[in-house]
């Protein structure tokens, strides 16, 4: 039996002051992977399918429950971008475009891969989402005992001393609140 309890469900369980330091593995995952493809067999078709479904998945998880340092997830998307401009098992090949114009769709001339930062916004309102959707599911319950138990989620409160978890879930309610106001301007009637 191990006594180890810095993970739980492969997600970090104390978070301490430097963020980076406790996502880091989320890079070196990647990292590993990367180095684990022998790249001269591999062409572009193939490089754009394991970047978006491999690489672009690992930190998925992990960023549908806290905000990534955006330190960290610049040097994800470095990685990312030195894995699909190198050729053959040359360390370093040549980036001839920006990684956010890869980012763009096909139709608009990128390459539709994720913009990590955005993306993890976007995972973190989904949590926010659930909690109006869900009121009555255990998280939901438990963070409204938690952090705003006199009010909606909407018009909750930072807090003093909150969790990691509802900091970052905290930082995308701006993202929830835009959706409900294009949802609510497109006619559909959302009972909160």
């Amino acid at each position: 039996m191990c006594n180890n309890y810095n993970k739980y469900l492969g997600l970090p369980t104390i978070i301490g002051r430097s963020k980076y330091k406790s996502f880091r593995e989320l890079k070196e995952k990647i990292w590993k992977r990367i180095c684990s493809w022998k790249t001269s067999f591999l062409s572009t078709a193939g490089k754009e399918i394991l970047i978006k479904s491999v690489l672009q998945a690992i930190p998925a998880y992990t960023m549908s429950v806290f905000k990534l340092p955006g330190t960290l997830v610049e040097e994800i998307e470095a990685l990312l971008a030195r894995f699909w401009w190198r050729h053959g098992n040359l360390e370093k090949g040549i980036h001839w475009r920006s990684w956010d114009k890869l980012g763009r769709a096909k139709g608009r001339g990128g390459m539709g891969f994720r913009d990590l930062g955005s993306f993890n916004r976007a995972l973190l309102a989904k949590q926010g989402w659930r909690f109006i959707k869900d009121p009555n599911s255990l998280a939901s319950r438990i963070f409204k005992e938690k952090y705003f138990q006199n009010s909606g989620l909407l018009e909750a409160k930072l807090g003093s001393g909150p969790s990691f978890v509802w900091r970052s879930i905290w930082s995308s309610l701006d993202l929830v609140k835009g959706g409900l106001v294009w949802r609510v301007g497109n006619g559909e009637s959302i009972k909160i």
